[in-house]
């Protein structure tokens, strides 16, 4: 099967896991604070004109189209789904910024680039969703130059979850990995080797989140809106997911919250 074909309806709900192929099937995705957030991301890691940006797990593609439009940032973006890099390469070319971004499928934990490359390496709502974090923070760090800075938007606990709680945040988004607490994000980014670490650990508030609809065009708002119309009316497996979601905890995010964690790659000796 061509892995850069749209997915059906029925082939998504069939996957073990489908919460990343649905975000593509509706052409979207989301991290925790929307644009507020990246662009705080952006201002902790200092990104500006001519800044050579990699951003790792690109999903949908907004936060490269809007560096290059809005910053003028050099960007390479990867992600580890062919659609979704499809999606990105889409965004950029409606954004008029195609000719400006370099799209690659690729794994964070094995990242096809030489060491030293990029001024910047960001990840927004990635690493949460990998067991093996430390690899994947060694490869953000490889790539980064000496003295370059790794800057990640990534859930956070903010305080000791119940197990209920922990339970459902990860059956809703599918996070088959432990979910960290700011401590233990610190320690992994001093493990990759980085220094002078910045943290901003906030909770989820909703004039933040709404800040998502910041990163899509009405196209792209009509177009999310018709495809999930169309996965509810096909699809009884969608709907049932969706039911299941609806139980989320109320309080859950007392619990749940998200870190912005940058750090500097230590200068050459």
């Amino acid at each position: 099967m061509d892995d850069r074909r749209q997915l059906t309806p029925q082939e998504i709900m069939a996957l073990e896991h489908p919460y990343f192929e649905l975000q593509a099937f509706i052409g979207t995705t989301k991290h925790m604070g929307g644009m507020t957030s990246t662009k705080e991301l952006i201002a902790l890691c200092g990104i500006g004109q001519g800044t050579k940006v990699l951003d790792v797990g690109c999903g949908a593609g907004a936060t490269p189209s809007y560096l290059v439009r809005e910053l003028g940032a050099r960007v390479v973006a990867v992600d580890l789904s062919p659609r979704m890099i499809a999606l990105a390469s889409e965004r950029a070319e409606r954004d008029g910024v195609a000719g400006q971004i370099e799209f690659h499928v690729a794994d964070v934990r094995e990242l096809p680039f030489e060491a030293g490359q990029f001024d910047v390496v960001i990840t927004e709502s990635v690493l949460t969703f990998l067991d093996d974090k430390p690899q994947a923070l060694a490869e953000c760090a490889r790539v980064a130059r000496p003295g370059g800075s790794v800057g990640l938007n990534e859930e956070t606990w903010i305080q000791t979850p119940t197990p209920q709680i922990a339970r459902a945040v990860a059956e809703t988004w599918d996070i088959r990995a432990p979910i960290l607490s700011s401590e233990q994000w610190y320690d992994l980014l001093r493990q990759a080797g980085l220094e002078d670490l910045q943290s901003k650990v906030s909770a989820v508030k909703a004039e933040r989140d709404a800040t998502q609809v910041q990163r899509y065009h009405l196209s792209d708002m009509w177009r999310m809106l018709t495809r999930t119309v169309r996965m509810y009316l096909s699809s009884a497996a969608f709907r049932q997911y969706m039911r299941e979601r609806g139980r989320f905890p109320k309080d859950a995010f007392q619990y749940l919250g998200y870190g912005l964690y940058v750090g500097r790659k230590p200068q050459a000796a």
